[in-house]
């Protein structure tokens, strides 16, 4: 079945739960929570993070970093989120990198998985700017294979969104997907996917690479 769909997901979301009440680590957990929403998971705190950084230096402070966590619904006790932030707080100026925190929250992924996603990307960033387009989707994304498309609810660009809508982060879908956005899809697809040879096929079957 193919990475991302909602059998997936919800697979994954069931696994995640269930391995959140066996450990202790607090970004284990953290991580586990955002795994239960599904692939788009830890995307979607990142957005929380985003909205909360009012000044764009992409840091964020104590303060903020619990709002953003209240913000997405995240169950996680003061003192927990303490840990968290005194783990990701390496220099103990009392704030942290977001960019490196959401990288460290992903689930791990071995070097060989971030090189085809890394390829599926790069196949589909037709432009070569590090975003993936409607543009960049034309000669590449069949769009008249979708039902919608052959039953006429859809234009060949609205195919495309909703393509690309998959990827992008939840709240800020602007039809543009990042190499962070689409990695940070994947590390999630990557979580519920226990060996490197089955989730190199499956990126191979699905963007024929």
């Amino acid at each position: 079945q193919m990475p991302g769909t909602a059998r997936h997901d919800r697979e994954m979301a069931i696994q995640a739960k269930r391995n959140l009440s066996k450990t202790t680590d607090p970004v284990e957990r953290l991580r586990l929570q955002c795994l239960a929403r599904g692939s788009a998971g830890i995307k979607g705190l990142g957005r929380a993070f985003r909205i909360m950084d009012d000044d764009n230096s992409r840091t964020l402070d104590f303060k903020e970093f619990v709002k953003g966590l209240n913000d997405y619904a995240m169950m996680i006790e003061k003192e927990e989120a303490e840990e968290i932030f005194r783990i990701f707080d390496k220099d103990g100026n009392g704030t942290i990198n977001f960019d490196e925190f959401l990288v460290t929250l992903r689930p791990p992924m071995s070097k060989a998985r971030k090189e085809i996603i890394m390829q599926a990307f790069r196949k589909l960033d037709k432009s070569g700017d590090g975003v993936i387009t409607i543009e960049d989707l034309r000669g590449v994304y069949n769009a008249k294979h979708h039902p919608k498309y052959q039953n006429g609810d859809w234009t060949e660009d609205q195919v495309f969104r909703a393509f690309l809508d998959n990827f992008d982060s939840p709240y800020d879908k602007d039809g543009k997907v990042t190499t962070e956005e689409f990695m940070n899809y994947y590390a999630g697809v990557s979580a519920s996917i226990d060996t490197d040879v089955y989730f190199i096929v499956m990126m191979k079957n699905a963007w024929k690479l």
